[in-house]
């Protein structure tokens, strides 16, 4: 396996209540060391946050309101969601960035928020926080994921309503409107982006299997259930963890039990464009959902303090960075 030279986007981190941002360069190993740290006004509860690519900017959701801070601390601007909510648990606003750093994404799961109308989701203007364009969502979700396409227009958006199940949309603005698509199915979580933005990935509600996607119609270029990677399918599960190690390769997490019926996990090292499974992969970490592919050929894990740490090194042949 060889790494790919791409560049790696900021990786963000909420530790003793500020927002971290990590540049994990590709001769970083270790617990990485914030480049900046962010301070969000002191009445601001942070449940989502990102940053610029040149770390001048941090983004930030409250339950309430979506914010710019500045690297020395100071609030750009604020766009309040209104109502304001009349529930405090259940839902979890999100932002993303988009790649060319023009756009913030926002997901308001404004119906779990008991706002009295339908889930949001909102293309803010990065720099001033104006709204470029809104769209209604027909979900009841306590919180989505997005993933931001590597070309800049297009975002990925996961949104997950608990037992209802999952539904992935797709969307970029256009003349002042969000163009949306809705893929047609609502049984299916957004795991992760390849890297070059061809393919992307999906596990099972219900997590009996895993699929590789072509982007951006969706159209399944294959799928792996547990029996695939030598597990017995009735006791062995695809988790909703996992991603794109490099261009060419993914990592699947399996969970399962073991006969005193205690919790285990592993993680595997497939071909992503024709799901061959080459074998177990040591992450080093001991919970199955601390793993963030960089698509890089490295990874992050959760360190000290909450701080990330960043692997190159590979147990299996051949998959060194």
């Amino acid at each position: 396996m060889v790494s790919s030279p791409r560049a790696v986007r900021p990786v963000t981190r909420l530790v003793d209540g500020l927002v971290r941002a990590y540049l994990p360069h590709p001769d970083a190993v270790g617990v990485l060391s914030p480049a900046v740290t962010f301070r969000p006004p002191p009445d601001d509860d942070v449940v989502s946050h990102t940053a610029a690519t040149d770390l001048r900017h941090a983004y930030c959701t409250t339950l309430d309101a979506a914010l710019c801070v500045t690297a020395d601390g100071t609030l750009l601007w604020r766009s309040p969601f209104e109502p304001p909510a009349n529930e405090v648990f259940g839902h979890r606003p999100g932002c993303e960035l988009s790649t060319d750093g023009q756009v913030l994404w926002v997901y308001r799961p404004d119906a779990m928020a008991g706002r009295g109308r339908p889930d949001q989701w909102i293309a803010l203007d990065a720099a001033t926080g104006e709204v470029l364009a809104r769209a209604d969502l027909e979900t009841v979700g306590h919180g989505g994921v997005q993933l931001a396409h590597p070309a800049g227009a297009q975002m990925l958006l996961n949104v997950g309503e608990g037992q209802d199940g999952s539904v992935v949309h797709r969307a970029s603005v256009t003349g002042g409107r969000i163009e949306l698509v809705t893929y047609p199915w609502d049984d299916r979580c957004l795991i992760d982006l390849s890297p070059d933005g061809h393919r992307f990935l999906t596990v099972d509600h219900a997590q009996n299997d895993l699929a590789v996607h072509a982007f951006p119609g969706g159209e399944v270029l294959f799928t792996l259930t547990a029996a695939d990677f030598g597990h017995d399918p009735d006791t062995v599960f695809l988790e909703w963890s996992g991603g794109h190690l490099t261009e060419d390769t993914l990592l699947a997490t399996l969970v399962g039990q073991d006969e005193d019926e205690e919790d285990w996990f592993r993680h595997y090292l497939l071909d992503a464009r024709t799901g061959h499974v080459h074998g177990e992969f040591d992450t080093r970490t001991t919970d199955p959902y601390d793993l963030h592919p960089l698509g890089d050929g490295s990874w992050l894990t959760t360190g000290p303090g909450g701080h990330p740490v960043r692997h190159t090194d590979s147990p299996y042949p051949g998959a060194t960075s």
